[in-house]
């Protein structure tokens, strides 16, 4: 019994070593460039716009309603959580000042998958 499953533990080893290694990279970076593009780079083209709504007052305001801003708060929250605050502090500290260069760009290709 223990032959049978260290054959299929190795199996699953061999398959998971090739799948999460570069296949892995280049479709999740060929997909976020895929979408960016796609999208027509909605991410970085509205850029304006996006702080302009943020900055509109809504003019009713009604029970239950909320303003762009506590919509946009209640996103990141959603969003951000504490393993991303942990993982920019320790890529600047391994990477230097260099890695916030290159989260800044993982994160506009991430933007059109989100």
């Amino acid at each position: 019994m223990n032959g049978i499953l260290d054959s299929i533990g190795s199996a699953i080893t061999t398959v998971s070593d090739f799948v999460c290694g570069y296949p892995l990279f280049i479709l999740l970076i060929g997909g976020g460039l895929f979408l960016f593009f796609y999208s027509g780079a909605v991410s970085l083209c509205r850029i304006g716009y996006s702080i302009k709504a943020l900055r509109y007052k809504s003019e009713v305001a009604g029970e239950g309603q909320i303003s762009s801003f506590q919509a946009l708060m209640s996103a990141i929250a959603s969003t951000v959580g504490m393993g991303n605050i942990a993982g920019v502090a320790i890529a600047i500290t391994v990477g230097g000042p260099g890695a916030i260069f290159w989260m800044w760009v993982s994160a506009v290709v991430g933007m059109s998958t989100k």
